[in-house]
């Protein structure tokens, strides 16, 4: 039950910190990742306690690399484009 709650407290912590973050890239994405790792220990969690096969924790994993190298092929190309990972110079128009 402890373990429950602090699995959700970090989760909580990293949308507070992604929701604070307004400067750089990167630590936008650093906090997903962060995110994606508190709900990846939640999911081990649940299927250890039902019983249940890990094939979908290690599909979770799959997603998850895919994801965080896509934010990464952004952060490359943004700086290559603008020569910084500030968000402020990132615009829709500009892409």
């Amino acid at each position: 039950m402890l373990l429950e709650y602090v699995i959700f407290f970090n989760l909580m912590c990293g949308v507070v910190v992604f929701c604070s973050t307004r400067k750089h890239l990167l630590l936008s994405l650093l906090t997903l990742e962060f995110m994606v790792l508190s709900l990846f220990f939640s999911l081990f969690l649940m299927l250890m306690i039902f019983g249940y096969e890990l094939y979908f924790s290690l599909l979770f994993l799959v997603f998850t690399v895919c994801e965080g190298v896509l934010g990464l092929s952004i952060l490359v190309s943004l700086i290559r484009s603008q020569g910084n990972d500030y968000l402020s110079s990132m615009s829709i128009l500009s892409w």
